[in-house]
């Protein structure tokens, strides 16, 4: 397992009966993890400044707040910065086991000493997209959701960066992917986060067991002739790191001097454990492939 230690305003105090206790900048926050299945060692709910409770209801959820919070709020993560709000379905917009992710894109990107072009599928909030800009690459930041788009053109601005290194396409991924082979659009690294299921705009589902093969292949035509990584991420249960690499090395070969790694991504926590909290699957080209 995998995992980055450098987030100085975030960090899980406990976990357990299915909750984890996460301290984001100054506000606590008790929310459901389907990965918590052991019990929990202190009263979380009773915990000292806790300042909102997320609760399962029916088929939903909803946050009790105990203190007020901001509809917004930032924390910072290196040089980068990120807007937070509490949204219906648990989420804060940014997940934070991705740094290490992060961490690895920005290392290749400044070690490339060359112009590197990034497609950044199901980029969601921009939390890659800020990274990869602060190395010094152009990214392509591709989601169906608007106000996903327009959060992270705001968190590029909060870190300092300039938008004008980032192309900002409300889409859908795959129909966009698409088009750029057929415009001959080229990147150098790709990064997806696809969701474990959804709809396009004509209604079209997607489940990422059926779609995930075909996805990568797409991903491989619209790569340049010198790529840099390619990496999935997957938060869908079953899906393991090795069945993401198995796809990636059938897809993209396996000889070559590209070096490829399949991982789990978690979190520490002050309990001395990692908290598992999704896969990756990272091909570093180191050159090229076979």
């Amino acid at each position: 397992m995998k995992f980055n230690t450098e987030f100085k305003d975030y960090k899980i105090i406990a976990t357990g009966d299915g909750m984890k206790l996460e301290k984001w900048g100054k506000y606590v926050l008790l929310r459901p993890d389907p990965q918590v299945i052991w019990p929990s060692r202190i009263d979380m709910e009773g915990y000292k400044g806790l300042s909102a409770v997320y609760k399962r209801e029916g088929g939903g959820g909803a946050w009790r707040f105990i203190e007020p919070i901001p509809d917004e709020f930032n924390i910072s993560w290196r040089n980068l910065t990120f807007s937070l709000r509490l949204t219906g379905f648990k989420h804060t917009g940014l997940f934070p086991e991705q740094a290490v992710n992060w961490s690895a894109a920005i290392s290749l990107i400044e070690a490339a000493k060359r112009p590197v072009s990034v497609l950044n599928l199901f980029a969601y909030t921009g939390g890659a997209t800020a990274a990869c800009l602060s190395a010094g690459a152009s990214v392509c930041h591709v989601d169906a959701a608007r106000a996903m788009v327009e959060r992270a053109q705001k968190n590029v601005l909060l870190s300092g960066l300039k938008n004008d290194g980032v192309r900002y396409i409300v889409d859908d991924c795959i129909k966009f992917v698409g088009r750029e082979i057929k415009r001959g659009k080229r990147y150098d690294a790709v990064i997806m986060d696809p969701p474990s299921f959804g709809r396009g705009p004509n209604n079209e589902m997607w489940k990422i067991e059926d779609g995930i093969y075909s996805l990568v292949d797409l991903t491989r035509r619209v790569m340049s002739d010198r790529p840099l990584f390619h990496l999935i991420n997957s938060y869908t249960t079953g899906l393991q790191p090795g069945v993401m690499n198995s796809i990636q090395r059938l897809v993209f070969g396996g000889g070559g001097s590209a070096v490829f790694d399949a991982y789990e991504v978690g979190l520490p926590t002050e309990e001395d454990i990692i908290l598992p909290c999704g896969a990756s699957a990272f091909i570093n080209f180191n050159g090229g492939l076979s």
